[in-house]
């Protein structure tokens, strides 16, 4: 089998299993981490913004906080609607959401609201060195890939809906 065949071969399991209403035991473990990380980061970011830790700098506005939180807001609903087994909802969100979050991946990056050297004020000092070593470098770097990945897995999102649209009108 070439890779062509390889590629289409995957894909086509791809679809066939986003087809199906079940949600394998792999995706719901993801979509709980995803919901508990995503509450635990959205409350850090909460205590910043309360406690006026420095983290977040003069530049951190409206637009700024509804494109931070809002892209948090997204991944946690998404992710709460898989363990609801409400798949197919929650991947018709996937492409809107995507492309939010990766424009707001972008103009954080531009505008860089943030100022890293506090970010572990409100962890406990036993968990401080879990982020501490992230520098302002680090985040911008991390925010790049944020951004490709972002990007890609909306473009691929995409392109997986057409054809599992597809499948599921040539079933009914």
């Amino acid at each position: 089998m070439n890779k062509t065949e390889a590629i289409k071969s995957w894909f086509s399991r791809l679809v066939e299993e986003e087809v199906e209403d079940d949600i394998p035991y792999d995706e719901r473990v993801a979509s709980i981490a995803i919901v508990v990380f995503g509450v635990l980061i959205g409350l850090c970011f909460v205590a910043h913004q309360t406690w006026s830790t420095g983290f977040f700098t003069a530049t951190f506005g409206t637009l700024e906080m509804l494109l931070l939180y809002g892209s948090l807001i997204y991944w946690i609903v998404t992710s709460a609607l898989m363990l609801f087994d409400r798949k197919n909802l929650s991947r018709d969100f996937d492409i809107p959401g995507l492309i939010f979050a990766t424009v707001g991946i972008a103009w954080l990056f531009v505008v860089f609201p943030f100022e890293f050297a506090y970010f572990a004020d409100v962890l406990p000092d036993f968990l401080r060195f879990l982020v501490q070593w992230i520098s302002n470098d680090i985040a911008r770097v991390l925010m790049v890939l944020g951004f490709i990945v972002h990007l890609i897995f909306a473009v691929f999102s995409a392109i997986l809906r057409v054809f599992v649209r597809k499948a599921r009108a040539r079933e009914d």
